[in-house]
């Protein structure tokens, strides 16, 4: 059976979408928020689909699909909002996200996105960092060390972190970190890559942050 992954703190919301994929023959599996998104929907849970609320109570939706994304899983995501805007719509692209479905929505409408999300697929990237990325306490661990990153500092090595050992262009890089039609210039974020290094090695991180000059950066 098909299973999709719902993460939406509404319990109206969550219940009229568990109610409607159910009875499309879909088995729901359910989250209220980040901490639960990753608890019960990473690669174990066997989700083909995530449904995904951006508003969560402890943390965005978009650092949730990032942090989902380094730890291996790679169901397509479709994310729910109240914000419509061009610019949060690409922020959600940006952030790993493979459709977008504003609130109020018809039920009908996203049925037939779960539908046509479930026929695509990704390829899952070979090997593991090692590292957490924690979207609620928005920080990254590995064993007991944790460092506090800020939300560029996440976004950046969750874009980079999600496809270990290969070359994220510097391009992909800050259309993920930061706002879209942001100017960020060379300078700005080499200085981002060398805090990420530093905390990274305080967490005592088994893969190491390398820039690819002229080309981007690699978790490896």
């Amino acid at each position: 059976m098909i299973r999709i992954g719902i993460c939406e703190d509404d319990e109206s919301v969550r219940r009229v979408l568990t109610d409607a994929l159910k009875l499309s023959g879909y088995e729901v599996v359910i989250a209220r928020t980040g901490r639960e998104a990753l608890e019960n929907l990473g690669t174990a849970s066997g989700v083909d689909v995530l449904v995904v609320d951006i508003g969560l109570p402890d943390a965005d939706g978009r650092d949730v699909c990032q942090a989902l994304r380094v730890h291996g899983q790679q169901a397509p995501v479709l994310f729910l909002t109240a914000l419509d805007g061009v610019h949060d719509r690409v922020a959600g692209f940006n952030a790993g996200g493979d459709d977008y479905v504003a609130k109020p929505f018809a039920v009908a409408e996203v049925l037939a996105r779960v539908r046509a999300l479930h026929k695509r697929t990704r390829p899952v990237p070979e090997g593991s960092t090692g590292l957490v990325l924690d979207p609620d306490r928005h920080s990254v661990r590995h064993g007991d060390l944790e460092q506090k990153l800020t939300p560029t500092e996440f976004r950046l090595l969750a874009s980079i972190a999600a496809e270990p050992g290969v070359v994220v262009r510097r391009r992909q890089a800050v259309v993920a970190a930061w706002p879209d039609g942001a100017v960020v210039h060379e300078n700005t974020i080499d200085s981002y890559i060398r805090r990420l290094r530093v905390k990274l090695d305080a967490v005592e991180s088994p893969v190491e942050l390398t820039t690819v000059r002229g080309v981007g950066f690699v978790l490896q």
